[in-house]
């Protein structure tokens, strides 16, 4: 049986898609179990973060057909095998193959992943030791090369964004969605810009209270979101939820005491945290994170020449492992 990946990105399938197949962090273990049972597979590990949802299996060609049917068919997928998989995973997690050529999230995302699995129980000696020499290989990448010069963080340029759409941030008000690690980052580079003011709305208030505390901002009841958007300048989504948040009768509701101000929506989040029915509205200008790869594309043009150079690393170290599933 042989290392396999089957998968949908930013890509191949566009945010309406990827949403579609979005698992969330809670939720991985339990997927990459099921996987196991609906394809008899004895090992699994399920990825999904805002730009991709991919699964790691050992198996045979006939498991590939049926991977990609979990994903809604061959159109939006691709698939790898043996070596060519355990690079395509490398690339992953040293942030090669995401929108932000570099990022830092991807590679704790990828860890979180594995230890989901492996504690669901759905990993075994193959994909044991192929996540370990990832990890070790995706350090090495990040250490050793200049593939994390420049921003690195879909949240950082969310932000590059909404400072070119603004012109400036220093006197905006801003509310973010969601108060996960996401929303930290993001955060950190509103503050970094001079935000005057920004508001944090959390399912858990508690969490909602830590991360305004860490940006000296305000905590807001998810409850009373509705009632900050009457103020803001810019709101950036970053939930887990599955549904969206934001609905065009909410930004209806408060447009008059806005004053019909400018309104800029930037949502960071799969699934969307924002309905794309809000962009309809003549003051309000909507981002998805599909636009933000505009914006990434000059920083991967910047740093495309390390990407040869990192590719390289990751084939050596992986022929020197020698890891099980990977083929001669």
């Amino acid at each position: 049986m042989d290392l396999l990946c089957v998968g949908l990105n930013h890509h191949t399938a566009p945010v309406e898609v990827r949403e579609l197949f979005a698992v969330a962090p809670s939720k991985l273990g339990e997927a990459a179990s099921e996987l196991c049972q609906k394809t008899g597979v004895p090992e699994a590990v399920v990825i999904s973060t805002c730009n991709r949802t991919e699964m790691y299996v050992v198996g045979g060609q006939q498991t590939i057909v049926r991977l990609q049917e979990l994903l809604g068919g061959a159109e939006h997928c691709y698939h790898s095998e043996k070596m060519d998989a355990a690079v395509h995973l490398c690339r992953v997690a040293s942030g090669l193959d995401s929108m932000v050529l570099g990022e830092t999230e991807i590679f704790g995302q990828v860890k979180d992943a594995y230890r989901a699995a492996w504690e669901a129980g759905a990993t075994g000696g193959v994909l044991n030791r192929l996540f370990q020499k990832t990890f070790s290989i995706g350090k090495k990448v990040r250490s050793e090369t200049g593939i994390q010069e420049g921003a690195t963080s879909i949240g950082n340029v969310a932000v590059d964004l909404a400072e070119k759409i603004f012109g400036h941030l220093k006197d905006s008000e801003v509310m973010i969605l969601g108060a996960g690690e996401m929303s930290r980052v993001t955060a950190q580079s509103l503050q970094s810009r001079g935000a005057r003011s920004i508001f944090v709305a959390n399912r858990s208030y508690d969490r909602a209270l830590d991360l305004a505390r860490l940006m000296n901002g305000q905590a807001v009841r998810f409850d009373d979101w509705q009632q900050v958007l009457a103020q803001v300048d810019v709101v950036i989504g970053s939930t887990g939820a599955p549904h969206t948040i934001v609905q065009k009768s909410d930004v209806e509701a408060v447009r008059r005491k806005r004053k019909y101000r400018p309104l800029f929506f930037i949502d960071i989040a799969v699934p969307r945290d924002i309905d794309p029915a809000v962009a309809e509205i003549e003051e309000v200008y909507l981002y998805d994170i599909d636009t933000l790869e505009q914006i990434a594309n000059e920083a991967r043009t910047q740093r495309a020449r390390q990407i040869e150079l990192c590719e390289q690393m990751i084939r050596e170290e992986l022929q020197k492992a020698a890891l099980p599933g990977l083929g001669a």
